[in-house]
């Protein structure tokens, strides 16, 4: 089985290469943003031809939360149109697509789990843009998973986990967001969940919530971080009010995973499980 990976240097595309020797079965192929261009349908185009992928794991994203406010374009040119680009040359190869998106499609005013049918109104331009993505394959392709996560984290890439450990050397006391409730999720876990959902032959194509299972803040987030890796910090909890960002962040944001749960009869860990078992 041949899989192709987009966006191989980003925070997924790391995961996914660390568990790949794992699946000796399949052969994959990682591109970085060199090699293979979501922007660029040619680019993508060369890339299917020379190794015809059954599968084809979409982890390129402009993820710059903030920083999208401003670069509306390129947001747009990466999370849309490349979206709508690789969906189009995989149905071309006849290429079933897995492609990653987040809950900032939501508004987060509600105060129970979304779940895939849940109204999208995304209040930035990252989600908005990711949203459009999600469009653009859903109109051009019968054979894919949009798999919706959320607060992802992990030992690659850059992550709130990683500035908490950095800020965490640097500083003696820190103030941490505690009126955002979401889930973290260890981009390992979300990376198996991918491989779990090529494994099954699964033709159940559609829309799913993928975290890992429970909800908390950011500031109790931090907290077990430091727990967990013996730091010593004054922690303090904050409002929102008090930590403006250009970007506006969802309130509430934890998903529903009951259908991608019962279409893979998968468990799902929770956060502070994932969290101890990979910072082991």
């Amino acid at each position: 089985m041949v899989v192709l990976v987009t966006g191989a240097n980003g925070q997924l595309g790391q995961a996914l290469q660390y568990i790949a020797p794992k699946y000796p079965e399949i052969q994959f192929h990682f591109c970085n943003s060199s090699e293979l261009d979501i922007s660029n349908q040619e680019s993508i185009a060369s890339a299917f031809e020379k190794v015809k992928p059954q599968f084809c794991i979409n982890a390129a994203a402009y993820t710059a939360v903030d920083k999208a406010e401003t670069e509306t374009e390129k947001a747009h040119l990466i999370n849309a149109i490349g979206a709508k680009n690789v969906a189009e040359i995989c149905n071309r190869y006849a290429t079933t697509l897995l492609h990653v998106s987040t809950d900032f499609v939501f508004d987060g005013n509600q105060n129970t789990p979304y779940n895939e049918d849940d109204i999208t109104n995304p209040q930035g331009v990252y989600g908005a843009t990711k949203r459009a993505g999600e469009l653009e394959i859903i109109q051009t392709l019968k054979s894919y998973f949009i798999i919706r996560t959320s607060w992802l984290y992990s030992q690659f890439g850059n992550n709130f986990m990683k500035t908490m450990l950095r800020l965490g050397q640097e500083k003696t006391e820190l103030n941490v967001v505690d009126d955002q409730i979401g889930t973290p999720t260890h981009a390992v876990d979300l990376a198996e969940m991918l491989m779990k959902i090529i494994q099954s032959n699964s033709r159940n194509y559609g829309v799913y919530h993928f975290s890992n299972e429970g909800s908390i803040s950011w500031y109790y987030f931090a907290k077990k971080i430091f727990e967990l890796n013996n730091i010593t910090i004054n922690l303090h909890p904050i409002p929102t009010a008090q930590y403006p960002t250009p970007a506006k962040r969802p309130k509430y944001s934890v998903l529903d995973k009951s259908k991608i749960k019962k279409e893979f009869h998968t468990t799902i860990p929770t956060w502070d499980k994932a969290l101890e078992s990979h910072s082991k």
